[in-house]
């Protein structure tokens, strides 16, 4: 069921309707998850060679052939931002919250994804964070961004401001082929690093998580992996902290 949202209100209301109860997660993988998509304009963008796959093209590859070995160890939800008027900040839609056996629902829901719109990442990771009931429930959220906070919101304040009053709530944060430009940001805290690491890296420094910079289908699905599924003892280390 897919359900479109322009406020947070409402967000809040079909959450606490859709959420699954506490304590029913996989065995192993306790806290649920929330992935947070990137279906912005700029997913779809063309570059240099117009034959060449876009980011939403890759992404889907790689959510192919991640999930199905997420899916098996940890609820997942989605939430998707961008889609809707072209220039708008509107567009954050709530697909489902953590759900088992989710890699056939996440994979079909972003097949359909029409990229356009603006980012409004800050607002959806909060959103998302809602529908985790992250004051009461420990909980990760995956952000997948191929850019910057582009609707005015403040990343690294809500970063700061999860980690206070969050049970226990990590946000992992995927950069997939960055475009580091400065000029285009509608964000107060843009400029932040000097890297050219999207602004949202505050939102995983401020709650223990992993910021990781992806270029390549292989490398967007082994951090998917890493960030959205469940580290067992004896794996080798990544760098990136189980919940």
């Amino acid at each position: 069921m897919r359900t479109a949202l322009t406020c947070l209100g409402a967000l809040a209301l079909s959450a606490a309707i859709t959420a699954p109860p506490p304590g029913s997660a996989a065995s192993g993988c306790a806290a649920d998850a929330m992935l947070v998509f990137d279906g912005s304009a700029s997913m779809a963008e063309l570059g240099f060679d117009p034959t060449a796959p876009t980011r939403i093209d890759d992404a889907r590859v790689a959510l192919r052939r991640a999930m199905p070995q997420i899916a098996p160890v940890r609820r997942v939800g989605l939430l998707v931002y961008g889609p809707g008027p072209e220039g708008s900040c509107d567009g954050i839609n709530l697909h489902f919250a953590p759900v088992p056996d989710a890699a056939r629902p996440v994979i079909e829901a972003i097949e359909t994804v029409d990229p356009n719109g603006l980012t409004p990442l800050t607002a959806s990771v909060r959103a998302a964070a809602e529908v985790l009931e992250y004051r009461h429930r420990p909980g990760i959220v995956v952000l997948v961004t191929d850019g910057n906070e582009t609707c005015g919101g403040r990343p690294c304040a809500l970063g700061k401001e999860l980690a206070i009053s969050a049970r226990d709530l990590t946000i992992h944060v995927i950069g997939f082929r960055v475009v580091a430009d400065p000029f285009a940001w509608d964000s107060p805290e843009a400029g932040i690093y000097s890297d050219g690491a999207s602004v949202a890296k505050c939102l995983s420094d401020g709650t223990g998580g992993s910021y990781v910079s992806t270029d390549t289908v292989d490398e967007l699905a082994e951090a998917l992996r890493e960030t959205l599924g469940c580290t067992l003892i004896g794996q080798r280390q990544t760098g990136l902290r189980p919940t």
